[in-house]
């Protein structure tokens, strides 16, 4: 398992990989995102096997307040996947220690992320990744009407 920081040329491997997390997004989105995004704001890391795409990461420096933080900037997990055929061998772990490393590259002290809260499968991994749950909310959202 390599895994190296998404360029030009492996950045659509990365974006298909996206697309599968992110059902919801348009085919391309997230690609046309990272594209656009600065290198020492944010990174894109690629976990390949025998040439094969078998996970990603995207992190982020974040500026604003982050839960549970003291620090600014701070490195953000923006999405990590690996595909269920490459799980169990350390692409996750990698792909974060790859993020983390960015982060820290960039002067981050601290490292976060988050999960939807009936997501199981993150949390458990998050938690065993080192991470503390720094707070659980609920959001809401209330249509008000307006003119256009």
């Amino acid at each position: 398992m390599t895994v190296t920081k998404a360029n030009e040329q492996t950045l659509p491997q990365a974006a298909v990989l996206a697309d599968e997390l992110f059902p919801g997004h348009a085919p391309g989105e997230l690609l046309a995102e990272w594209e656009a995004l600065s290198p020492a704001e944010g990174a894109v890391f690629l976990a390949e096997e025998e040439g094969a795409p078998a996970g990603f990461a995207q992190c982020q420096l974040r500026r604003d307040y982050v839960e549970g933080t003291e620090t600014s900037p701070v490195g953000y997990l923006e999405g990590i996947y690996v595909r269920e055929a490459f799980r169990g061998r350390g692409a996750a772990t990698a792909l974060l220690s790859a993020c983390e490393d960015w982060a820290r590259e960039r002067g981050c002290t601290e490292f976060a992320s988050d999960c939807e809260l009936d997501n199981a499968d993150s949390a458990a991994f998050h938690l065993g990744a080192g991470f503390a749950q720094a707070n659980r909310i609920v959001c809401f959202v209330k249509p008000i009407g307006g003119t256009e």
